[in-house]
């Protein structure tokens, strides 16, 4: 009788894998369709603003059509990522179907004029967008729904930065703090793939990091011998990652709630928060803090050059910090995740010539540990400096990723974000 009922029990569980599963194929598919696009759109836009760097003046101007078309059409998908992250917490009015050209457009145009911004806030509100529009003309059962936001979410994050694994653990652990359920892990990391390989199938290619100090290693997969020094200097850099996530996060919460206890006409915000990127930049003298900040084509500070000794100034993180905070919280679209990438490597830049520790190797450990910090997932951190940069160094990845977490404090970037026991997928119904 028990082996009947456990029989049962495997069958009931594997039909239900294979329906996620058999769900998810054709959101990822969409997903790293839409992605790559947007990835070759966002490059088009990107050179067009380089070579035409008096589009900046023009910044005031997109943040009023921005906001015009989420007050006009837009209502109900203002809250980007948190939406998608209320929507799995719980099943409310649905992630809208214009969610996805809506952000495509106004993230393009953030970009095209010169906004501090990222992009996987796009990738991941289009995946969701999609998983959701999906999951009603099927009429999915809320766990399955539930489940379909993640590997939107999943196919997103994955594509958008080539790290399938670690999309698929973001989506995951972005939910609740210091909770992981591992309830759509195999239907998540299979869209994330398939999102990722769609992707470079229509000749996406993604930034190659190096952290030259691990080029030697024998295999894919080894680790170094642990030297007490630089696990000391690792230690202090991931807590000093975490502060700058806590500032990142203060300063993004506050200017927004500054603006709109401050400014009566709301289509003002985007309009000041326009100046004030034009105004710094040129009190800087300098545009290296505007845009992604991946690469720079005048020799300027980006992520790249951050690897490099030299490759950054004392203060570069601090003002990509500001000028990425003020542009999201002014209405301007993107995502934070990418100038968090510049502002941990650059600080880390900073933080080896102080220290004496390899350049490159705490560049990338900024890199992942700022992020981490700011959303709350060391584990899916470490995870895509393993997928970014190899697994040599795979004991300081985790070491910085947590140092970050836990010195960043209990807040996150994601309001939507709640704390691990007040929610588990699956008990609501």
């Amino acid at each position: 009788m028990r082996k009947m009922v456990f029989l049962k029990l495997v069958e009931q569980k594997a039909k239900q894998l294979g329906r996620q599963i058999l769900w998810s194929l054709p959101v990822a598919v969409v997903s790293g369709s839409l992605v790559a696009l947007f990835l070759w759109l966002l490059d088009a836009v990107t050179g067009i603003r380089w070579k035409h760097p008096w589009l900046l003046f023009f910044l005031p101007l997109a943040g009023l059509l921005i906001h015009f078309i989420y007050t006009r059409f837009g209502k109900g998908t203002e809250a980007g990522n948190n939406l998608v992250i209320e929507e799995i917490h719980e099943p409310g009015g649905g992630v809208p179907a214009r969610m996805a050209p809506f952000v495509l457009l106004t993230t393009l145009l953030t970009h095209l004029f010169g906004g501090s911004a990222g992009r996987e806030g796009t990738a991941v509100q289009m995946g969701g967008s999609i998983a959701d529009q999906w999951s009603r003309w099927f009429r999915l059962s809320h766990t399955d729904r539930r489940i379909l936001l993640l590997c939107g979410m999943s196919a997103g994050f994955g594509a958008v930065f080539g790290t399938p694994l670690a999309g698929a653990v973001f989506a995951l652990e972005v939910l609740a703090v210091g909770r992981l359920d591992y309830k759509g892990f195999i239907p998540c990391l299979l869209a994330g793939f398939i999102a990722d390989w769609v992707c470079r199938v229509y000749g996406i290619h993604h930034t190659q990091y190096q952290v030259a100090f691990a080029q030697h290693e024998a295999s894919f997969f080894s680790l170094p011998a642990i030297e007490p020094l630089l696990l000391l200097k690792v230690v202090m850099a991931g807590l000093l990652f975490g502060g700058a996530s806590f500032i990142f996060i203060f300063l993004s919460h506050g200017i927004k709630d500054l603006a709109r206890r401050t400014i009566k006409n709301p289509w003002l915000i985007p309009v000041a928060g326009a100046g004030a990127v034009i105004a710094i930049s040129y009190a800087l003298g300098t545009f290296d803090y505007l845009g992604l900040g991946v690469v720079n084509p005048d020799g300027g500070v980006s992520i790249v050059s951050a690897f490099q000794e030299g490759g950054a100034t004392t203060w570069s993180w601090f003002w990509k910090l500001v000028l990425t905070a003020i542009t999201l919280s002014t209405g301007f679209k993107g995502g934070e995740v990418t100038p968090l990438f510049f502002i941990g490597a650059t600080l880390g830049n900073t933080l080896a010539l102080l220290s004496g520790a390899p350049v490159d190797l705490l560049a990338a450990l900024g890199f992942l540990a700022v992020f981490a910090g700011a959303t709350n997932t060391p584990l899916a951190c470490t995870i895509m400096g393993a997928e970014l940069f190899g697994t040599h160094y795979l004991v300081y990845y985790a070491i910085a990723c947590f140092a970050a977490y836990y010195g960043s404090g209990p807040s996150a970037i994601y309001k939507a974000q709640v704390k691990g026991r007040k929610w588990a997928m699956g008990k609501n119904p």
